[in-house]
């Protein structure tokens, strides 16, 4: 093996760790919503959370991505420690994939058929169809399976150069000494993991050493215990991971490490003592590509078979290496592992949103008790909902302004946007929670007191805006479209009973029966609400145009509020339901 070999062992490496990098990236972007589909039928059933990893894996060809996913949804609460055992079981045997895919380049035979299924054969085709897609289509879908189809002929042109690098080794006997020497059990494992926890992938190692295979120096005996202890340093990509995480997903990482350790432990045990009393002959022969994918799956299988009934073990092993501690962590923290799929990442947003939704509709509903029924801690319990409210957007918007700078579909992309007006409005009404409150406590101080009619008039547009961004909320969180339907036309409602209510102050000025001081605050309150049901408006209509991605929703709203039979249906019940008394 000359200068110009070690050379071509260099570019052969390169372009297949190149290419099973930029393959993975875009099967994980193109199968973004199919991940989706996946977690969100997730179970407790052992088997469902098992084949789901499998799938996934099998998919994005890395369990190491697999599993800083999962790392990232336990940590996001998407996932539970109970579940994410499943899926990173299933991930270990979908990985071997890879090996099987990588196994096509030792096919040997000169009939048609086994020189199509040649990598050399077929690989130039997906080459040219990748590069067709990527650079003369529009759709970002074709252009992400064009970069799969690129990707995949580079790590096979990696492979296939790689292999031609080392063929030369063959006749090196400093080359067979050194594989001799990997044979001894614990040092083929230390070798396994450290090459694998250095390029971070399982797979690309596995490949690594299914290249070295060809050169018929590896023999089965010495590449047994290197696969064990690949299967090892797999789990450094998601112990780093895990660095900052809450107690939940660092437990997630121990799984997958302890999973790894105890299984390598148990079988290489096994291999060596049913070895050493029966010799097996097929120790010493060469091993080559198909071969090490067979090793490959036979051991994670088996890996599987012996833990899966042992979830529950695992998981209190976790928890006892992992702790609980006195420190309350905070659930609702964006994880920036799922920025690496931005359709989960869009996904906890969501999730995130939510929780703030709900709590700017409990700051308005304690805000506007406190009309009624004043106390300092109430009013104090509105303050903290609103800064939590400025906590939440400050965390959503920054986190996904990040994610924008992510590639993403179309369709993420349009749901960030939406996403952003919508926690704009949320916070505006914690915002405008914080004025009624303050009214409250104006009215408190200077101890005024409405008029019977004034009280009663208020209490109606309380109960509709109320109302109002309960439908909002619900519409929000549940993605629900029929109560974002039911929001626009209850907001016309409240503008005009926000117009009645002032003439009628009005009159009661002019009578002399309200003070101008208790009329500013009124008017004040009016304000407010009307300002809230606006924003209910607002997320609603995010809602539609989530639901409805090409509406446009200025269009759709003019269209609505004149001719649609239902809008006005839905407008004369809630005029009928909040009608002011003569």
């Amino acid at each position: 093996m000359d200068l110009f070999d070690v050379l071509g062992l260099i570019g052969g490496l390169s372009l297949f760790l190149f290419g099973m990098n930029i393959m993975g990236a875009a099967l994980e972007k193109r199968a973004g919503s199919g991940l989706k589909t996946l977690l969100s039928k997730l179970t407790t059933s052992r088997m469902t959370g098992f084949l789901t990893g499998l799938g996934v894996t099998a998919v994005i060809q890395s369990s190491s991505a697999t599993t800083v996913m999962v790392v990232g949804f336990v940590n996001s609460g998407l996932m539970t420690l109970g579940q994410a055992i499943n899926v990173i079981m299933g991930a270990n045997v979908g990985t071997t994939v890879t090996a099987w895919i990588l196994s096509l380049s030792g096919i040997e035979g000169d009939s048609f058929f086994l020189e199509l299924l040649k990598p050399t054969s077929f690989t130039p085709v997906l080459a040219l169809i990748g590069v067709i897609l990527f650079m003369f289509c529009k759709s970002n879908k074709k252009k992400d399976t064009g970069t799969i189809l690129l990707g995949f002929a580079t790590l096979m042109y990696g492979m296939e150069a790689m292999s031609g690098a080392v063929s030369g080794l063959r006749d090196v006997p400093e080359f067979q000494n050194i594989l001799t020497m990997f044979s001894n059990p614990v040092l083929g494992v230390l070798a396994g993991a450290l090459l694998t926890g250095i390029i971070q992938s399982s797979s690309a190692s596995v490949g690594i050493l299914q290249a070295l295979a060809s050169t018929g120096q590896v023999t089965v005996g010495s590449a047994i215990p290197i696969i064990m202890g690949q299967n090892i340093g797999t789990c450094v990509t998601a112990m780093l991971s895990s660095v900052g995480a809450n107690k939940n997903a660092r437990r997630a990482a121990v799984v997958h490490l302890s999973f790894n350790i105890i299984g390598t432990t148990v079988w290489l045990t096994v291999f060596c003592i049913v070895n050493a009393l029966m010799d097996f002959s097929f120790v010493h022969l060469a091993a080559n590509q198909f071969s090490i994918a067979v090793i490959h799956t036979v051991f994670n299988v088996l890996c599987t078979l012996l833990m899966l009934p042992m979830v529950k073990v695992l998981e209190r092993l976790a928890c006892r290496i992992v702790p609980d501690t006195k420190t309350v962590e905070d659930e609702t923290e964006l994880d920036e592992r799922l920025m690496t799929t931005p359709t989960i990442a869009i996904d906890q947003c969501r999730v995130v949103a939510g929780e703030m939704a709900v709590g700017a509709q409990k700051a308005l509903g304690t805000a506007v008790s406190l009309l009624t029924q004043y106390d300092n801690k109430t009013a104090d319990q509105v303050r903290e909902l609103e800064g939590e409210g400025d906590h939440f957007e400050d965390m959503l918007g920054t986190y996904l302004v990040r994610l924008s700078a992510h590639d993403m579909n179309a369709h993420d992309s349009a749901e960030s946007a939406k996403l952003l007006h919508a926690i704009g409005d949320l916070e505006r009404i914690s915002d405008h929670a914080v004025n009624i409150m303050g009214s409250a406590v104006e009215m408190h101080e200077k101890k005024i007191v409405f008029s019977e009619e004034a009280n009663r008039e208020l209490s109606v547009i309380v109960a509709a805006v109320s109302e109002c961004v309960e439908l909002a909320i619900s519409a929000f969180v549940h993605e629900d479209l029929e109560f974002a339907r039911e929001v626009e036309p209850l907001e016309q409602v409240i503008d005009a009973l926000k117009s009645q209510l002032r003439s009628r102050h009005v009159l009661r000025l002019q009578r002399g029966e309200c003070s101008i001081e208790a009329g500013f605050i009124l008017s004040d309150l009016l304000t407010s609400l009307e300002r809230v049901s606006d924003h209910c408006s607002n997320i609603a209509g995010c809602v539609i145009e989530m639901t409805h991605a090409s509406l446009d929703l200025h269009e759709y709203l003019h269209g609505v509020r004149g001719e649609d039979p239902l809008y006005i249906d839905r407008y004369d019940a809630y005029a009928k339901k909040y009608a002011l008394m003569n």
